[in-house]
């Protein structure tokens, strides 16, 4: 997902959310592609900027939140 530049001198905070379906995975990667800049990883998981779970609430896009994102699972 490509999206916004990060703010020089800032570090965004990445965390990690699921979906419970492919269904709302689709949706949740149509909003967000273009917006928000993230991975997603070989388990299902996505590695997402912490300003858009913000962004998939307000959408009614329900995820589930795992935690903050470690350097290394965003390499």
């Amino acid at each position: 997902m490509a999206g916004p530049t990060a703010t020089p001198g800032r570090v965004r905070t990445m965390v990690t959310v699921t979906f419970s379906d492919r269904e709302t995975e689709k949706r949740a990667l149509a909003f967000l592609i273009g917006r928000f800049s993230g991975r997603v990883l070989r388990t299902g998981e996505h590695l997402i900027p912490e300003a858009a779970l913000e962004a998939l609430a307000g959408r009614n896009i329900p995820f589930s939140f795992k935690g903050k994102t470690t350097c290394e699972r965003q390499m």
